[in-house]
């Protein structure tokens, strides 16, 4: 389902400090952006879009072999498997933890992806198969209400210490959910600086998004218990449903 300007234009209530990023992954080279002229690691690859570039990168734009790999464009050497590079950068006290992470990394299978675009918003030339949004707290609180206003569904983060790009991109284009961290977590993106702390990444999926801008549409964004009257609202509401008796 191909979104429109109107279905997207929600988000601009939110006053974003950044633009939002749609991030599309390809077999074959896309012809509504033009190809990144420079080589970076892919989560730098967000940042450079939030700056207001879109771009399409292939295997030769990556200098993070992490990237590669969630990709399913490269294999990992075997002292990342092995856990000795993990080991080595002090982020796990072993190898044999370090390890661990390549159990639980989401990844795309090889000969699946071999172009990602990304886009900020108000360029967006394609439907995006993960919207990434760069959000403080009380507008993390809409978008996560937002998500399970409908279903009830419970909020859920995933992140490991290290290759933060497998959950930022990877683990909702596969999953089909929503997920969300905080900046200030991951080696990589905290390493580069790429990101002013304690603000929260939220990746959509593709599958999500569309109901996801309607509910924003639909549901209260400041709940009444919030508004200056709200230990009031909420007697009232006790009252009414027989828990506490009228004063």
């Amino acid at each position: 389902m191909t979104l429109t300007k109107k279905e997207l234009a929600i988000l601009d209530k939110f006053d974003f400090d950044v633009q939002p990023v749609g991030v599309k992954f390809l077999v074959k080279r896309p012809d509504a952006v033009e190809r990144l002229e420079e080589n970076m690691a892919f989560c730098e690859m967000l940042k450079r879009a939030q700056e207001g570039s879109a771009f399409f990168a292939d295997a030769e734009n990556h200098t993070c072999e992490a990237g590669l790999y969630v990709l399913g464009q490269a294999d990992a050497p075997e002292p990342f498997i092995g856990g000795e590079f993990g080991a080595g950068l002090k982020i796990f006290e072993a190898p044999r933890s370090a390890s661990r992470l390549y159990l639980y990394l989401p990844k795309i299978g090889k000969g699946v992806v071999n172009y990602v675009a990304f886009s900020p918003l108000d360029k967006l030339p394609f439907d995006p198969d993960v919207l990434v949004l760069l959000a403080n707290t009380s507008q993390t609180e809409i978008l996560l209400r937002a998500m399970s206003y409908r279903t009830g569904q419970m909020w859920l983060s995933k992140f490991s210490a290290a290759i933060g790009c497998a959950w930022t991109y990877i683990y909702p284009y596969l999953t089909g959910e929503l997920n969300y961290t905080i900046t200030g977590l991951g080696h990589g993106m905290k390493r580069r600086k790429l990101f002013p702390e304690g603000q929260q990444i939220i990746s959509i999926p593709f599958d999500l998004l569309s109901s996801l801008l309607q509910t924003l549409q639909d549901m209260p964004w400041v709940l009444p218990a919030y508004k200056p009257d709200g230990p009031e609202f909420v007697r009232r509401l006790l009252i009414e449903l027989g828990i506490t008796p009228p004063l």
